[in-house]
């Protein structure tokens, strides 16, 4: 990093550590001693709607109708107690000094990165093409014409079941040297393994409807045929990859609540009343699931929710919407671990991170066990199920990344603040932030990575089972594949 960079950083943490304790004194210089019990007060709100997220969820009928009440009437009530003890202005001033801290505070903190290595254009770029996703990306961005004319041979996905991982293990024999794919994280992490086991680099193009891999690479998910321009002016990364149970994932795996949301059948077409629907079995019914977590030295038992990401997320809200993660190269698995069983709990949850009914820890490796011989899981946003106990790891640097140059300057910093690190630099001393090589960080040989670990500890690792594969699909004149 460069000594402008540095000092940037250093003047960044400098302004966070300012106006955090400016954000602290407002109330209390607009109050005075009372100032504590506006605070108190503003806490109290959070923790009565907290409550009634809780009844909402995890609830029907009338205690359903109470929580979402408070839900609406906590936080309106403390506005207005505000605004007739005259707090409203410093309470308002004090949020905007607390979200310039933060903001200050996330970008000084954020970690450093490998340097990208340029990359040279690729002789045979191949790409899977899914005309389907996104609600019809490839044909409205004329994707697979822009390929074509970048020298790309493209393959198109028909209508029925096909074998992503064979079909990608087909280019790879006639001679690619570049895997791509346009369409879902989970179609992508089926290419990525198959690249990440013959050391092909691998180019992402946003066209899935949510593309969270895509998103943390710094790309632009409005436009993917930007993506593209990584064929002719692209830079190489290393990131990690996860596997559950020997099944790849690029974003996350996630067990129990959420994964048995997606289980049903009417979810695809009715997300918000499907989840409203089944959430108050799956949170208190009977049929709600526990698990028990095992990671490192970390034991929890009776959760509800697990979520395993490929890096941590700094933020994360649930497995539908679970933020943003900083770097994709720490060689760490991010966990988190939700236990919820009552309205008190639900109140802690106003505390974030540090709520009791929240467990939030990294790891190597991640082991999920159910009272069940399997387990219901989200890899990356498909259903599967998956053998009990579920082991997730992660291989460090085991994909090559070909993105665009544009978009490494394009990476946003996200996440929650990392305080203690801010105050170091504040006061001078510096930390890189670079992940622990005797935690799992750094690259691991690429030779070693499939199929070739202790089979006790780490089975095999496979794309997913082959058999039943489909009949071939022909290829027309222009080089794509259909059914």
């Amino acid at each position: 990093m460069s000594r402008t960079a540095a000092r940037t950083d250093v003047a960044r943490a400098r302004l966070a550590l300012l106006a955090l304790a400016a954000a602290v004194l407002v109330p209390l210089v607009a109050a005075g001693p009372r100032g504590v019990l506006w605070v108190l007060l503003g806490l109290a709100g959070l923790a009565v709607a907290a409550v009634g997220l809780w009844w909402t969820l995890a609830h029907s009928g009338a205690v359903r109708v109470l929580g979402a009440v408070l839900c609406v009437t906590a936080p309106l009530t403390v506005l207005a107690l505000y605004a007739a003890g005259g707090m409203l202005a410093p309470a308002a001033l004090s949020l905007a000094l607390w979200v310039l801290a933060a903001g200050a505070a996330r970008s000084a903190s954020a970690s450093a990165r490998a340097a990208p290595v340029p990359a040279p254009p690729p002789a045979r770029p191949w790409a899977l093409m899914n005309p389907r996703s996104g609600g019809g990306k490839v044909d409205r961005f004329r994707l697979a014409e822009r390929a074509r004319t970048a020298g790309v041979r493209v393959v198109l996905l028909g209508a029925g079941h096909q074998d992503v991982a064979a079909l990608a293990e087909d280019a790879v024999r006639d001679g690619a040297d570049l895997l791509a794919v346009a369409g879902g994280d989970g179609t992508q992490a089926l290419v990525a393994e198959v690249a990440a086991r013959h050391g092909l680099p691998f180019l992402v193009i946003p066209a899935g409807t949510r593309n969270h891999f895509a998103l943390d690479l710094g790309l632009d998910r409005n436009d993917p045929a930007k993506a593209l321009d990584a064929l002719t002016d692209g830079v190489e990364l290393r990131v990690d990859l996860g596997f559950a149970a020997g099944r790849v994932f690029v974003n996350n795996a996630s067990f129990g609540t959420y994964a048995a949301v997606v289980a049903e059948p009417a979810y695809r077409d009715d997300k918000t009343r499907t989840t409203l629907r089944t959430l108050p079995g799956l949170l208190s019914g009977p049929s709600a699931p526990r698990l028990r977590l095992r990671a490192g030295g970390s034991l929890a038992e009776g959760l509800q929710a697990v979520l395993v990401s490929n890096n941590p997320y700094l933020r994360a809200v649930d497995a539908a919407r679970p933020g943003r993660r900083e770097r994709l190269d720490s060689g760490r698995l991010g966990v988190l671990g939700v236990r919820v069983e009552g309205a008190v709990r639900a109140a802690g949850m106003a505390r974030g991170s540090r709520a009791a009914g929240l467990l939030r820890l990294t790891a190597g490796e991640v082991v999920v066990e159910a009272d069940t011989p399997a387990v219901p899981a989200g890899v990356d946003g498909e259903h599967v199920l998956l053998p009990a106990p579920v082991v997730c790891r992660i291989v460090p640097g085991a994909l090559r990344v070909r993105v665009p140059r544009a978009a490494v300057s394009g990476r946003r910093r996200s996440g929650e603040p990392d305080w203690p690190r801010v105050t170091a630099l504040a006061l001078g001393r510096r930390d890189d932030g670079r992940a622990d090589d005797r935690e799992g960080g750094g690259h691991v040989p690429l030779a070693g990575l499939f199929g070739h670990s202790d089979p006790a500890r780490h089975p095999p690792l496979q794309a997913g089972p082959l058999a039943d594969r489909p009949e071939p699909a022909r290829e027309d004149g222009r080089g794509d594949h259909q059914r």
